[in-house]
């Protein structure tokens, strides 16, 4: 599986899917459409200057009232190419890029001392590097280091025993069916709670399994080759075969996993089963020697997101013949573990889930893959020496000004809502008054004092990483809630929403530009990271973030008639989403984007809201050009830059709750009268909505 179990936490990120622009030329201007405006941007000749705009980005062949992301952006997304070994490139992933640059230097800089404490934080570090560039080790040892658990999968003897593995497998990170998992009880949020999710599938949706286009039939055909590829490379018997088997058994599972906007709804998703009446669900299950071996059985309940899935795929444990579930896990073992062993595995790994499924022409450097494999199993370790050297504290301050600034205004705009009652404002307002911003880095950085790093076992690293991790989430029960614990690591270029937890937290890495520029104006900061903190603000009253309380607890605070409204409201953003065109026979899916449209829209107009307050009723300077407006809506496009290769973007549409880049930045601000104003929009330009249909949420 190429999924992580964290997925399933439920937090809300900015980009961490993001999406990219089309490629389709832009619009030819015809005598039928309103004169293009011109504005003081038209004019702007000179490069980056302090106003935080880049104009060199610029498309002056694009009408702004047509396309303000192909105005803003189009002269780089035409001029810019993607380089073989990546699939993307853009504002947040060029950014990334740097932090892998940044975190190799860390790195090096440790690898680099001598006689390191054995045990220390620092020869946990070199030595994980080291174990991962050791490319020659690796490929003498080939599945060796899968030995012992490709052992206990055939010594399973019977179904009860099956059930006890699916636990141990995801215990040491081999795959598994079905996902268990601690977070906070969403009707609890004092508590932490066992939860299990649907799982067990390697393509990336339950879509790839039965959508019948050409494209998706070649994918099936392509993973079943690759499958068998996979297990002669591994000198497994019967590969022909066991491709066959594997690729029925997860379209079999796939059969009953809730679709990509189901499993969004998170008042469907909350089933709470005392243990005693798992059996109702799933009655032939050995559910106690499942809970046993993960050490869920003291629990008294457990949460079940998915309550239909785990009665079919229980009933797939039942009747399926238990060799076909011993070849399904030796590939999830193999699939999981093949990017860390001999270069002919990661080699047909990559063939398939990058070149294949995303367009990536060639892999990336393998100093990059190590960096990101330390930066998985020991991030918060290089996390403390980035953020010495690369957050300055005078940027954590301003962040702290912008984050309160941003809340202020959106208290504003709940209380000019014209569809709210002011009893429901009163709880929203509420809410917005216990978000818990976190900005940087944790106040608490995690322990890895339990992990033992080798510099020749690198399957064996993970392995022992992937226990330690499920012994630290384990320990959590019965515990108080660990606020201060992040979801992410410094060097991460992203921030989140945790609805749970009523917190909007934004790592060091996402702080610069054009996010966020110390040195430029407050216009161009308030488009851009101004935008991000409303984005993560939004979540908490998008369409499922609305459905918890500022303790975190799933509980309804609207009156009927206002949640009615707010429903409709989303329908609406819904219909115009449907209609933006990615390619010509694909559109974005306005249902699974929803939050993340209320997001982006959230986002933009209180941004921009704050940005009017903090001027205190004084004009904004111009500044290259520019008005303090024109700087704020161009710097709010500016970080949606970005371009994929047409695979990866296709998959991200099938899969990714964000929409493409380009509609993030239109989408928002077709919906925005200051947008209008600015920029003169009017009937007949392609941006323009009525003002009657304009969606105004927050």
């Amino acid at each position: 599986m190429k999924k992580s179990v964290l997925g399933v936490l439920g937090l809300c990120a900015i980009a961490t899917l993001s999406a990219c622009s089309d490629d389709k030329p832009a619009t030819t201007q015809t005598d039928t459409k309103p004169e293009a405006t011109q504005t003081p941007v038209a004019e702007a000749v000179s490069a980056t200057l302090s106003s935080g705009v880049d104009f060199d980005n610029f498309d002056r062949t694009v009408r702004p009232q047509d396309d303000f992301y192909s105005y803003v952006n189009g002269g780089w997304l035409k001029s810019a190419e993607i380089p073989g070994d990546r699939t993307s490139i853009g504002a947040f992933y060029d950014l990334r890029e740097k932090s892998k640059e940044d975190v190799k230097a860390i790195i090096e800089e440790v690898a680099a001392q001598k006689d390191l404490a054995e045990g220390s934080d620092e020869q946990k570090v070199a030595d994980l590097y080291r174990s991962y560039m050791d490319v020659e080790t690796l490929n003498k040892l080939g599945v060796q280091p899968l030995e012992a658990e490709l052992k206990k999968i055939a010594a399973i003897e019977n179904k009860a025993q099956l059930a006890e593995y699916f636990a141990h497998s995801q215990i040491v990170g081999g795959g598994t069916p079905m996902a268990f998992y601690i977070g906070v009880d969403a009707k609890n949020s004092s508590r932490y709670a066992t939860h299990i999710w649907q799982y067990g599938l390697s393509l990336p949706e339950r879509d790839y399994y039965f959508n019948e286009e050409e494209r998706f039939v070649n994918i099936r055909k392509a993973y079943v080759e690759h499958i068998e590829k996979m297990f002669n490379l591994a000198g497994f018997d019967n590969a022909k075969q066991a491709a066959q088997t594997v690729m029925a058994l997860e379209t079999a599972i796939a059969e009953h996993h809730w679709d990509k906007v189901a499993v969004r709804d998170s008042t469907k998703r909350y089933n709470k089963y005392e243990l005693a009446d798992l059996k109702t669900l799933a009655p032939n299950f050995n559910w106690d020697g499942y809970l046993k071996v993960l050490g869920g059985d003291k629990q008294p309940d457990i949460i079940i997101n998915q309550p239909s899935f785990i009665e079919g795929l229980t009933g797939l444990v039942d009747t399926l013949p238990l060799d076909e579930w011993k070849t399904y896990l030796k590939w999830q073992l193999l699939t999981n573990y093949a990017s860390l062993m001999s270069e002919e595995l990661d080699q047909e790994n990559f063939n398939f889930f990058s070149k294949t499924l995303n367009g990536q022409q060639e892999q990336e450097p393998r100093w990059k893959r190590g960096v990101s494999s330390v930066n998985s199993t020991l991030g918060e370790v290089v996390g403390k020496v980035y953020v010495k050297e690369h957050f300055a504290p005078e940027a954590k301050a301003r962040m702290q000004e912008l984050v309160e600034n941003l809340r202020k205004a959106y208290g504003a705009s709940i209380d000019e809502l014209e569809w709210m009652s002011p009893e429901t404002k009163v709880k929203a307002k509420e809410k917005l008054a216990k978000f818990n911003p976190k900005i940087g880095y944790p106040d608490q950085w995690q322990d890895y004092d339990a992990l033992v790093i080798k510099s020749d076992e690198l399957v064996g690293n993970k392995i022992r990483a992937s226990r330690v991790e499920h012994d630290r989430q384990l320990a959590k029960l019965g515990g108080p809630i660990q606020k201060w614990e992040w979801f992410m690591t410094p060097q991460t270029v992203n921030a989140y929403y945790n609805p749970t937890m009523n917190e909007i937290v934004f790592p060091a890495a996402i702080l610069q530009p054009p996010f966020f520029n110390m040195e430029a104006d407050d216009a161009v900061n308030y488009g851009g990271i101004g935008a991000v903190i409303g984005h993560e603000m939004g979540h908490g009253f998008d369409d499922q973030g609305s459905k918890y309380d500022g303790e975190g607890n799933l509980k309804n605070w609207w009156t009927d008639s206002d949640l009615e409204k707010f429903q409709q409201l989303g329908k609406a953003l819904v219909a115009q989403y449907n209609g933006y065109q990615v390619f010509d026979d694909l559109t974005v899916n306005g249902e699974l984007t929803l939050g993340e449209n209320i997001g982006d829209l959230s986002g933009a107009t209180i941004a921009y809201k704050a940005y009017k307050m903090s001027l205190n009723g004084k004009e904004a300077p111009v500044i290259d050009g520019l008005t303090g407006d024109e700087r704020f809506f161009i710097g709010f496009t500016q970080i949606w830059r970005a371009k994929f290769k047409e695979e990866a973007m296709r998959n991200r549409v099938a899969t990714d709750p964000h929409s493409p880049a380009k509609f993030r930045a239109i989408g928002a601000l077709s919906n925005m009268p200051e947008f209008y104003q600015t920029f003169e929009v009017k009937e007949g330009h392609e941006m323009y909505i009525p003002a009657e249909k304009q969606v105004k949420i927050w």
